[in-house]
C-alpha cells in the first residue's frame, strides 16, 4: 500500500462519516468541489469550536510530549472523547510554564516534569480565561531534528491482554513549523489512542521526511489535511506504520 490521493480520499472520507455523518451525507467527499465544500465548512465551524483541550508548553522534546500526549489521551473517555471527536480533537497549544498556573487552574494532566499540561477536553469557555492569559505557542519555531527519536508509552498495569507493540511514526516535514506538527502529531496521537491503536506499553519510532507519498504501508491511522499549494488535493501530514513485534 503506497500512499496516493486515492487513498487519501479514503481516509478523508471515513473519518468524515465517522465524526460527521451529517456532513458526509450531503457531500460527495470522494470529488474535488465536495472536499473544497467540506473544508470551507470544516474550517468555519473550527473558528467557534464548542469543546477543545488546552495543551500548554514550557519547552518541548519531542519524545517527552508524545509521551505525555498519549498519557492524556489515554484518560479521555465516555462522553467527553466523543464530544471531543465530533469536534476533531481541536487543541489549542500555549506557551507557558504550568507551574506558574495550577493555583489558577486545575490541569486535567500535567507531566511529570511540569514540562507541559493540558486542560480538557471540554466546552471552550471553560478554558476563555487561560487562553486569554497566554500566547499561542510560537507559529514560526523551527521543528528541530527528530529523526529516529524513540518513545516508549508508559504501561499502566492493567492486566487486560494487550501485548505492547512497535509502531513507525511517520511526519512529512517539508514546509512543516514546530507549531504545525505539534497540530498534526497530536490529531493523529489523541485518536489513535482514543481508537484503541496505541496503548500502554507501545514504542514509537518518528521517520521524518520531506513527504510520504513513497511511503509504504499499511497503515494504522493518517492524518490527512488540505495541500497547502494545491487546495484540491490533500496530504498525509503525518502516519502510523503496522504493528511489529517489540
Amino acid at each position: 500500500m503506497i500512499i496516493s490521493q486515492q487513498l487519501l480520499r479514503a481516509e478523508n472520507a471515513r473519518r468524515m462519516r465517522e465524526v460527521r455523518p451529517e456532513l458526509a451525507a450531503r457531500i460527495d467527499l470522494m470529488t474535488d468541489d465536495g472536499l473544497l465544500a467540506a473544508g470551507r465548512e470544516v474550517t468555519a465551524e473550527s473558528a467557534e469550536p464548542k469543546v477543545l483541550a488546552v495543551c500548554v508548553l514550557r519547552e518541548f522534546d519531542l519524545s517527552a510530549w508524545i509521551r505525555e500526549t498519549c498519557v492524556f489521551a489515554h484518560r479521555v473517555a465516555g462522553e467527553a472523547a466523543a464530544a471531543w471527536r465530533h469536534d476533531f480533537t481541536r487543541t489549542v497549544f500555549l506557551a507557558g510554564n504550568p507551574a506558574n498556573l495550577r493555583e489558577r487552574f486545575r490541569f486535567d494532566h500535567v507531566a511529570d516534569d511540569g514540562s507541559t499540561a493540558w486542560l480538557g477536553p471540554a466546552p471552550a469557555e471553560e478554558s476563555t480565561s487561560l487562553r486569554r492569559l497566554l500566547k499561542l505557542f510560537p507559529a514560526g519555531a523551527v521543528l528541530p531534528n527528530v529523526s529516529g527519536t524513540a518513545v516508549r508509552l508508559p504501561a499502566d498495569g492493567t492486566a487486560d491482554g494487550r501485548v505492547p507493540v512497535l509502531r513507525e511514526l511517520h511526519l512529512a516535514t517539508a514546509g512543516l513549523t514546530l507549531a504545525q506538527a505539534l497540530v498534526h502529531l497530536h490529531h493523529l496521537l489523541a485518536e489513535a489512542v482514543l481508537d484503541g491503536v496505541l496503548g500502554p506499553g507501545d514504542r514509537l519510532v518518528v521517520r521524518p521526511a520531506p513527504h510520504l507519498v513513497g511511503v509504504a504501508g499499511p497503515f494504522a491511522a493518517l492524518r490527512v489535511g488540505p495541500s497547502h499549494r494545491r487546495p484540491h488535493e490533500l496530504r498525509a501530514h503525518a502516519a502510523l506504520g503496522a504493528a511489529r513485534p517489540l
